[in-house]
């Protein structure tokens, strides 16, 4: 186990102490960011302030010790969300933004505090201790603290000159790694807002999902983890962005550096734009529509064409969220080439499934316009668009013909009159990995008038038991942002593509949920 002397341990304490009291860009300015040191920006290692011993803890153990541990932390006091601030900052300092199971987890952490949030008390640990238990297992899998990616990043002089997206954007065409995290340490310096605004300028140059979902969930973080942690959370965006630059990934994100510029340039998108027109329940229906069938150029157009005319952005966000719904609606299922069984067997349709992919990304673009500005705001909504057509379009299958859950046939197959039965037929399909009958139940739950809160809380016990091939808590909670989002007549489709997919993960328990489980009774 690492060890750290007394003053270091005080120091540490002391810094967490004045930068939660004045908050990330006075702390910056007072030299108390624990992200920032005085090395060489490889060696120096990045710690955590109070969080630090607790990060130590999660990185050190392994899951079958790590369990009891924390369960019995949370007893005698340690908050919750502080659990989850650790798993996250121990997931940064060993990965980095670097590794596919270590960065899934991380988006996991944020939707698994909101899982808890719903249920009772003495079982409200459970869907975090899941995502902790995979967090330590993949940390030993990686090497543990020898493995050890982000290191703190040294800052002179230059660090008082102009930084900004565009010049991250420069760094990160070169793949110029240390070039890119100065920068954006730089850029860090001020306000989240304003570095997350900063960070999105060279996000929106690649419409790919796991580019889009990171920093979208790990801002999420930061109201868990503190502002002063920020950058430790945001800088793995850039981390991911450097190390995919390609040729070949450039041709296939083309949206945001071909199409993005023209389209804000054509529609006068850069200057103020009004967005107070209302749009009924048929315009969100139609730009849905129009948006799943276009070719990804004309879904971008359609979207800067509708801010333009001063629609809404809330309602733009409606329909692209519904037209990413389309893909998971209409899926076939995995083809036998694309299986990989057991987990992800033919026909499944969960974890990294085209439609699941799509939610992800355009919930996660339509979010991240509420914390953008002007310029990325408007960048957010005609990338969310495209990426969702290039999507339907270029990672296989016949969307367009197939027709989407549930149909007349599907729906003759429910048997119940009531709510009630129902929602339990809902829950036999899922057990039975029935995905046609799971969402005809829940489509024909909706219609009789049933309590969508009973939906969610049925769901809601599946997207913690299983597995879900690391995607469960993370479309569970996408789910629950757009079903809340989007108006009445049009949210249920959301729920039923959230049954369907829940009844094609069932029957693949999650690794430590048993175990969390009886030590939260014990």
């Amino acid at each position: 186990m690492l060890r750290r002397t007394r003053r270091q341990f005080l120091s540490e304490v002391t810094q967490g102490m004045l930068v939660a009291a004045v908050g990330f860009e006075a702390a910056n300015s007072l030299d108390l960011a624990p992200a920032f040191g005085a090395g060489d920006g490889g060696s120096e290692r990045l710690t955590f302030g109070k969080l630090e011993p607790l990060v130590q803890l999660l990185q050190e153990s392994e899951p079958a010790r790590l369990l009891p541990e924390i369960t019995r932390r949370l007893r005698t006091g340690t908050p919750l969300r502080d659990v989850v601030a650790a798993t996250a900052l121990a997931n940064a300092r060993t990965f980095g933004g670097e590794d596919y199971v270590g960065f899934h987890t991380l988006m996991a952490l944020a939707p698994s505090y909101q899982m808890a949030l719903s249920l009772p008390e003495d079982r409200r640990a459970l869907p975090v201790l899941k995502v902790l238990y995979r967090n330590c297992n993949r940390i030993g899998e990686y090497g543990g603290p020898a493995s050890e990616v982000l290191h703190a990043i040294a800052l002179n002089d230059a660090a008082k000159s102009t930084a900004d997206g565009a010049k991250l954007s420069d760094a990160i065409h070169r793949k110029d790694m240390a070039e890119a995290e100065r920068i954006f340490a730089r850029i860090a310096q001020g306000s989240v807002d304003a570095a997350f605004n900063e960070l999105l300028v060279a996000v929106e140059e690649g419409s790919e999902v796991h580019r889009v979902v990171l920093p979208y969930r790990a801002r999420n973080l930061v109201d868990l983890v503190g502002v002063e942690h920020a950058h430790t959370l945001l800088r793995q965006s850039v981390r991911y962005c450097v190390a995919n630059e390609s040729e070949k990934y450039r041709e296939m994100t083309k949206g945001g550096r071909d199409v993005l510029p023209k389209l804000l340039d054509q529609y006068r998108l850069l200057g103020a734009v009004s967005t107070e027109r209302t749009a009924d329940d048929a315009w969100v229906a139609s730009l849905s529509e129009s948006i799943f069938r276009s070719t990804p150029d004309d879904a971008a157009e359609a979207v800067a064409a509708s801010l333009a005319e001063g629609f809404s952005w809330e309602a733009i966000g409606e329909a692209i969220s519904l037209a990413a719904n389309q893909l998971v609606l209409r899926d076939a299922g995995r083809p036998e080439k694309q299986a990989r069984p057991p987990e992800k067997p033919v026909g499944s349709v969960h974890g990294d499934s085209i439609g699941v992919h799509a939610s992800d990304s355009a919930n996660a673009w339509r979010n991240m316009a509420r914390f953008a500005d002007q310029r990325n705001r408007v960048a957010c909504l005609i990338l969310g668009a495209h990426q969702v057509a290039h999507d339907r379009a270029s990672r296989g299958g016949d969307f367009l013909n197939w027709r989407p859950y549930p149909t007349d046939e599907h729906l003759q197959a429910v048997r119940g009159k009531t709510p009630d039965e129902v929602l339990h037929e809902a829950e036999a399909a899922i057990r039975e990995n029935n995905q046609t009958l799971a969402a005809s139940a829940i489509h024909r739950y909706g219609e009789l008038g049933g309590d969508s809160h009973a939906v969610f809380s049925l769901l809601l016990g599946y997207a913690i038991s299983e597995d879900g091939a690391l995607h469960a808590e993370k479309y569970y909670q996408t789910v629950t942002e757009n079903f809340a989002a989007t108006r009445p007549s049009l949210r249920w489709r959301h729920l039923v593509s959230l049954a369907r997919v829940t009844a094609s993960a069932y029957g693949f328990p999650a690794a430590g949920v048993r175990e969390a489980e009886e030590f939260l009774k014990s």
